[in-house]
């Protein structure tokens, strides 16, 4: 066919073929480009997150662990999830088989509804150091965090199982050609997926930090009467405590809010949608995300990139750096 001047196919030799988009060279060339940069900088973001943590003991606490868990998650969307999702709408036609069609959405809501819950326990684990200091170190210790960790994983993997289990059984049936993954969620899974994987952890998420910053600004107005020269430096704890709980809600709102919009709108959620892309990757953003929010507001993190930058992590003894 496309020696007859025809559309060009995505598998030339089979007449059941889909058809592919050519778009012009330098439009692709700059896709790649950006698509291969947005994904190496989510890498290597979380990379440095995992390095920090896995390597300096001083930041062997309960609350880096679920940074730890967190910035693996992410690490995979970026150096699976994102090349497989650039790649399907880039060639517009699917290249890698049936089986890779079957297992590579499942794959990706995976980690992303672990990246999620990893965001769920971080929230409940900075609601509870700073609305229950005393009985912290008690509650949470690193062995409860890593049950909780496991179990986050484990219902992901279970949840997603459930949500796309006719999709993996059957992962052509809605493609109406060759080289062609199409995956619908019918509006009752989207549904509960909502409720499930947005709204309940959405809600948890505000009302702890809601609840973590009510807190936050009691304590400083204490400080504040206590003596009149800290004023200034209350009023920046203020606004800092304010700004960071604002990031955190708007980037989570604002990343995921898109990726459910056919639900809401009472239709199937589906990658054939002409504008399923745009939500898919505003979506996967969130990995990229994550580590500028959740890491660099530590000056530990600053410090450890200069570490292992400059190489000074090779050096002996440097697991015992204090870093905090």
């Amino acid at each position: 066919m496309e020696g007859t001047g025809g559309p060009p196919l995505c598998f030339p030799s089979l007449n059941s073929s889909c058809r592919r988009l050519m778009r012009p060279h330098a439009e692709t060339a700059l896709l790649y480009t950006l698509l291969a940069s947005v994904s190496l900088l989510t890498v290597t973001l979380n990379l440095l997150v995992i390095i920090s943590i896995s390597h300096f003991w001083q930041l062997h606490t309960p609350t880096n662990t679920l940074l730890l868990s967190l910035a693996v998650s992410d690490l995979v969307v970026g150096l699976l999830a994102m090349p497989v999702e650039g790649l399907r709408y880039m060639e517009t036609c699917w290249l890698l088989g049936r089986l890779m069609c079957a297992l590579t959405p499942y794959l990706s809501y995976c980690l992303l509804s672990a990246s999620l819950g990893n965001m769920v326990l971080i929230s409940i684990d900075r609601y509870l150091a700073i609305c229950d200091p005393l009985l912290y170190s008690s509650k949470i210790t690193l062995n409860r965090v890593k049950m909780s960790i496991c179990l986050c994983w484990a219902c992901s993997l279970l949840y997603n199982g459930l949500i796309l289990m006719e999709h993996m059984a059957w992962p052509d049936r809605f493609s109406s050609c060759h080289g062609e993954c199409v995956v619908v969620i019918s509006h009752i899974s989207g549904t509960l997926d909502l409720i499930f994987s947005f709204v309940g952890p959405c809600t948890v998420m505000v009302v702890l930090y809601m609840r973590v910053f009510v807190v936050a600004v009691s304590q400083v107005r204490v400080i504040r009467l206590q003596t009149v020269a800290t004023t200034v430096t209350a009023k920046k704890s203020e606004r800092k405590a304010a700004k960071t709980l604002g990031i955190v809600i708007a980037v989570f709102l604002m990343c995921f809010c898109p990726y459910y919009y056919p639900s809401l709108a009472g239709v199937d959620t589906s990658t054939s949608l002409s504008y399923y892309a745009v939500l898919s990757w505003i979506m996967l953003m969130n990995s990229c995300v994550n580590p500028l929010i959740y890491s660099l507001f530590y000056p530990w993190f600053r410090k450890a990139i200069k570490l292992i930058v400059t190489l000074r992590i090779l050096q002996a003894h440097s697991r015992e750096v204090k870093i905090l």
